[in-house]
C-alpha cells in the first residue's frame, strides 16, 4: 500500500479543518497556505471530500469548507479509503480469482495484512492527529 499525494493532502486538511472548527467556514486560501498545498490541487481535493458528505463548502462572502461531523467521529481509515479507493496491501484482494494458483497459498497473508492495516487506521480518529492547543482555540476575550 502506497499512499499517494491525495491521499496525504486530504488528510491534512481535514486535520486544519478539525483544529480550526471553531472559525466557521474556513477559505480555501488560508487553507491552501497553512497547509503549502496549491489552491488548484487543494480545490479537486476539497471537491471530494464535499461529495461524500465529509466536509460542505459555501460560496461566496464569509465562505469556505468545514466539518460536517466532530473530528472524534472521522477515522484515517475513512479519508483514505475515499481518496486512494483501496487500502488493499496487494491488487485484487477483494476478487480470490484474479490470484493465481500459485498465489493463493499467500492469499490468507494478504487478507490478514489488509485486516491489520484497515484496523489500525481505523482506529486512528482525526482529533487523534490534531494538535490540542488549536482545538476549541477559539474563544475572544
Amino acid at each position: 500500500m502506497l499512499v499517494s499525494t491525495k491521499g496525504r493532502y486530504a488528510l491534512r486538511v481535514m486535520i486544519d479543518l478539525a483544529e480550526h472548527v471553531g472559525e466557521d467556514y474556513l477559505p480555501l486560501r488560508d487553507i491552501a497556505r497553512r497547509q503549502d498545498i496549491s489552491e488548484k490541487y487543494l480545490e479537486s481535493i476539497l471537491k471530494v471530500l464535499v461529495r461524500a458528505r465529509l466536509i460542505e463548502g459555501l460560496r461566496g462572502k464569509g465562505g469556505g469548507y468545514r466539518l460536517t461531523r466532530d473530528a472524534s467521529d472521522y477515522t484515517v481509515g475513512e479519508v483514505l479509503r475515499l481518496t486512494e479507493g483501496s487500502l488493499a496491501p496487494v491488487s485484487g484482494l477483494e476478487d480470490e480469482r484474479t490470484f493465481r494458483v500459485e498465489e493463493t497459498r499467500c492469499h490468507e497473508m494478504w487478507v490478514k495484512l489488509d485486516r491489520i492495516i484497515s484496523d489500525y487506521l481505523d482506529g486512528i480518529k482525526l482529533s487523534d492527529l490534531c494538535v490540542d492547543s488549536l482545538v476549541g482555540n477559539d474563544y475572544v476575550i
